[in-house]
């Protein structure tokens, strides 16, 4: 039961401290989870970032998911359900009304410009350390140049199309044993 509440508290954190969604939050869930509480290596983490990346579904609530069932099982899949997504629920029903009250006032314009480069650093510190765990050879930097160039230059093929090209490549190019 102490592990539901760990699960609980350390997703409540990081949903309630997120600003810009749930790529923001990534490098909150992994403080709480690799740093904190030792649940997870940086690899794993990188793994679970990258899976939730690719299955339909918010991000974090994929990631809350996996997490909670690898530390608790069942009950620590809601636990960490639940704690990642009431902060949310909590401030849409106190708020929700007072922010639609005042979007237009410059105290809550100039708060949400503030808050614009904070939410810009937490994307960036989540791609560094995603990015230091997926670039670990020079393949991975062959595939992460392809997929930049289609993104920048043939901007009509859809990224999930990208998404599962890669999977499959990954798949006979990375599986463990083949490669080493």
């Amino acid at each position: 039961m102490k592990k539901c509440w760990d699960l609980f508290s350390a997703f409540f954190r990081a949903g309630n401290y997120a600003f810009g969604g749930g790529m923001a939050m990534i490098p909150l869930i992994q403080h709480e989870t690799v740093n904190i509480y030792k649940w997870l290596s940086e690899e794993e983490f990188a793994d679970i970032v990258a899976i939730s990346s690719v299955l339909p579904a918010p991000l974090i609530t994929k990631m809350a998911g996996m997490i909670g069932h690898r530390v608790s099982g069942w009950l620590g899949v809601l636990a960490a359900e639940i704690g990642v997504f009431l902060p949310s629920a909590l401030a849409v029903i106190l708020l929700g009304g007072l922010i639609g009250r005042f979007a237009e006032t410059t105290v809550l314009k100039g708060m949400l410009i503030g808050v614009r480069p904070v939410v810009i650093v937490l994307l960036l510190q989540a791609a560094w350390s995603v990015g230091k765990q997926a670039f670990v050879d020079r393949l991975m930097w062959v595939f992460g140049a392809v997929a930049l160039c289609v993104l920048l230059f043939v901007p009509w093929i859809h990224p999930a199309f990208l998404v599962a090209a890669a999977m499959v490549l990954g798949y006979v190019f990375c599986r463990k044993g083949w490669r080493k």
